[in-house]
């Protein structure tokens, strides 16, 4: 169990606030430049596309008590074969609606959904969400978020199809990972981290998929931040291990990626078929495009990943 006086050390030293400025609010988005968005295309090479979202519907993640009020999209029909005349040659329309909560299924957490010691990233006081939403650190800060994505896959790593609940994803495991796939970490790239926890949803059991669950030790943004990634996501709800194994901080990955780092994280990524294909040709990355619905002053953003080899 790490102390609270260790978690703070840990806390500075992958402190991003002020590195691009006291008014930036894209935090490590900052590292996919032009350049690295060029280099990023060198990625494709058979043209294969893989969306790595889990579809919207009622049969999603979400129950409504994890996060209290989190549900899963709820969407209805405002019309149905409607004539847009009197007469019945019209043309007749359909349309729907839907209810949901951005960060339901697939999505990024923008850097306003946490804060710690009452500061968000870059020090932007925890007050900046009020009953409006988030007016610093929404998920429209974050823009277009396309760049070279890259596959840890440590569930056949460790030579397993699913990690079993509650396996720390520490730093030396991303960086064993690493090693054996051959192919390091540059500055700018996005992270996606396989456990195989999202098999238990695609197989309709979602009290398995919900806990307990593998995810991300305390120690492994240190990982994140040491190669200057962009972003990181992965195959489960919570992102890192519950409870957590810092003393008296329920959420340390949150408040070191989010709040500290200014790294938007991802959950609920689906990543089986993307890791099939990458262990057949050994080749683990591919052009990224996982840029988040604008949703103004949002906590987070649905997004529909798409990564192209």
């Amino acid at each position: 169990m790490l102390s609270v006086a260790e978690f703070d050390t840990l806390a500075e030293q992958v402190s991003n606030w002020k590195r691009w400025g006291a008014d930036d609010e894209r935090g490590t988005l900052n590292f996919i430049t032009p350049e690295v968005v060029r280099k990023a295309t060198a990625s494709v090479v058979t043209g294969e596309s893989f969306s790595l979202s889990m579809s919207l519907s009622l049969d999603g993640p979400q129950n409504g008590t994890g996060v209290p009020g989190r549900i899963n999209p709820v969407r209805t029909m405002l019309a149905i074969n409607t004539l847009m005349g009197d007469s019945p040659d019209s043309v007749a329309y359909s349309d729907d609606i839907v209810v949901t909560p951005t960060q339901a299924a697939t999505h990024w957490d923008a850097l306003s959904h946490c804060s710690h010691r009452g500061a968000m990233y870059n020090g932007i006081p925890a007050d900046a969400i009020d009953a409006s939403g988030a007016t610093r650190l929404g998920i429209e800060a974050a823009g277009t978020v396309v760049s070279r994505g890259i596959l840890l896959d440590v569930a056949r790593h460790q030579g397993v199809d699913v990690l079993p609940g509650r396996f720390p994803v520490t730093r030396a495991v991303l960086e064993a990972v690493e090693e054996a796939q051959g192919t390091p970490v540059e500055e700018g790239d996005i992270v996606l981290v396989r456990t195989g926890q999202v098999r238990h949803f695609l197989a309709a059991d979602v009290p398995s998929y919900r806990r307990p669950v593998p995810a991300l030790d305390h120690d492994a943004p240190l990982f994140f931040h040491e190669r200057r990634a962009a972003a990181a996501a992965i195959d489960n709800m919570p992102m890192e291990l519950l409870p957590s194994n810092v003393e008296d901080v329920m959420l340390p990955v949150h408040v070191l990626c989010l709040v500290m780092m200014g790294m938007i994280q991802g959950q609920n990524w689906v990543l089986e078929e993307l890791a099939s294909a990458c262990a057949r040709d050994g080749r683990y990355t591919f052009l990224l495009n996982a840029t988040p619905e604008r949703f103004l002053r949002s906590t987070g953003g649905l997004v529909n990943p798409v990564a192209i080899r």
